[in-house]
């Protein structure tokens, strides 16, 4: 456990940044913590003070106030976007060693208006460390991590076909594309799934399992990034436990783990003051109006917000956890999540030798373990290896871990806000992961 003890902003300005120290037990370690406008540190997102108080100072790490630098560039234009700032607001959250060394939040969780338009600074709502964001497709990390309970089990086996658990996954070509092609992106199966206009939710989800492979795709034989591969995962997971996505994603992960500010629908479970101070717009653009603890995701959203693909909300403290717990090898806080043959499988590259086909990335890796990307620089930067894995989302949030240097980082950024094509988030991400790169061995 990390314990500790904020002190005001005010009180360390001349080190160039608010700051915590942490320690106590036999946790180890120290973190750095910067304090959001809204006064919240990492206490308030689940790390508790421990009774024994404080124990020596720790050292503020060397990439701590770098950090945060690159992240405040970014509230502005860039040579990178330099039409729009990347984002509005952004926190990330670093561990090294199973310990919180750095937490960091700058900008705003809310700035626009529907229309878009710029709110005036009494009606914006500060970042803090404790933001909920909507993580988009890292919900494709999580809907992974319950598959893969299934197949721990031994109730889901990774080189079945799909149509063996869910008999609506029917078409041309569908009958070769197995559970790990899934997880993978090597099923074939397109982006995205066409629901709109259905007259209920059954037949939208019969719909997903339905939806044709992509014109001459072959299954298993390249990666195509699928978010319906995701969706279809997720029908599976339900089937073989019998209970919701959400419900399945509580039993699974977030109980176990303790992470109560991590879940779907969020406007079901925080708090009205929560939802006042915590949550992360996204679009304000949207025929839906200003999007505030809402889906950004389209498809997600015509199907209540419930879905493999997206749908997620979280804290950085709570992704940083998923991480860690990958990074150990199935466990955190003494709780096994997936077996340590399992996760090694996940952290495998699946794909050599396969080509991949990504039109808004050319030339990227096809590396790709079951449900986590690895091997990619375009948002891994100088931390990128065959080992370092993550995932992004469309929304701005980004999960990476690097083994080698026992490295777990939570990006989350509101790039949607106020209008996602206002700004390529890649260029932050990288320049974030070689920031840390520069100063951790």
């Amino acid at each position: 456990m990390i314990c500790v003890v904020s002190i005001t902003r005010r009180s360390v300005l001349g080190a160039g940044a608010a700051a915590v120290v942490a320690g106590c037990g036999n946790s180890g370690g120290g973190s750095w913590v910067e304090q959001g406008a809204g006064g919240q540190g990492a206490a308030a997102s689940g790390v508790r003070a421990g009774a024994s108080g404080v124990r020596a100072a720790a050292a503020v790490p060397p990439y701590a106030a770098p950090l945060k630098a690159v992240l405040t560039k970014y509230l502005k234009t860039t040579t990178a976007n330099p039409r729009h700032p990347t984002y509005a607001g952004a926190v990330a959250w670093v561990m090294v060693n199973n310990t919180t060394t750095v937490s960091v939040a700058v900008g705003h969780a809310l700035r626009y208006g529907a229309g878009p338009v710029e709110l005036p600074a009494a009606r914006r709502v500060a970042m803090r460390t404790d933001s909920v964001f909507d993580l988009a497709s890292l919900t494709k990390v999580y809907t992974s991590i319950l598959l893969l309970q299934q197949v721990d089990r031994g109730a889901v086996d990774l080189d079945a076909p799909v149509a063996r658990y869910l008999p609506g996954f029917t078409g041309s070509g569908k009958a070769a594309v197995t559970v790990r092609m899934l997880l993978t992106h090597t099923s074939g199966l397109p982006v995205g799934a066409t629901v709109r206009g259905l007259p209920s939710p059954a037949a939208k989800r019969a719909a997903v399992l339905a939806t044709p492979l992509v014109r001459g795709a072959v299954p298993g034989a390249t990666f195509r990034y699928s978010s319906v591969g995701l969706m279809v995962a997720a029908q599976l997971v339900e089937k073989v436990t019998g209970t919701g996505l959400d419900a399945a994603l509580r039993a699974g992960i977030t109980d176990p783990l303790g992470l109560r500010t991590t879940g779907f629908t969020p406007l079901r479970w925080l708090s009205r003051a929560d939802q006042a101070a915590r949550l992360v717009a996204t679009d304000a653009r949207s025929s839906r109006g200003l999007l505030r603890g809402v889906v950004h995701d389209d498809v997600a959203n015509q199907m209540g917000g419930i879905i493999g693909s997206a749908g997620v909300f979280g804290t950085a403290r709570d992704v940083a956890v998923v991480g860690q717990m990958l990074l150990a090898g199935g466990t955190y806080g003494g709780k096994r999540l997936l077996s340590a043959a399992i996760v090694r499988e996940m952290l495998t590259n699946q794909n050599g030798g396969r080509p991949a086909v990504d039109p808004d990335r050319p030339g990227r890796p096809s590396d790709h373990g079951l449900g986590v990307t690895l091997r990619q620089p375009w948002f891994m930067g100088r931390l990128s290896s065959a080992a370092t894995f993550g995932h992004t989302g469309f929304t701005g949030t980004s999960l990476l871990v690097h083994p080698g240097r026992k490295l777990v980082l939570a990006l989350l950024t509101n790039r949607a806000h106020p209008n996602w094509s206002w700004a390529d988030p890649d260029p932050m991400r990288a320049e974030v992961a070689d920031t840390i790169a520069r100063y951790l061995p």
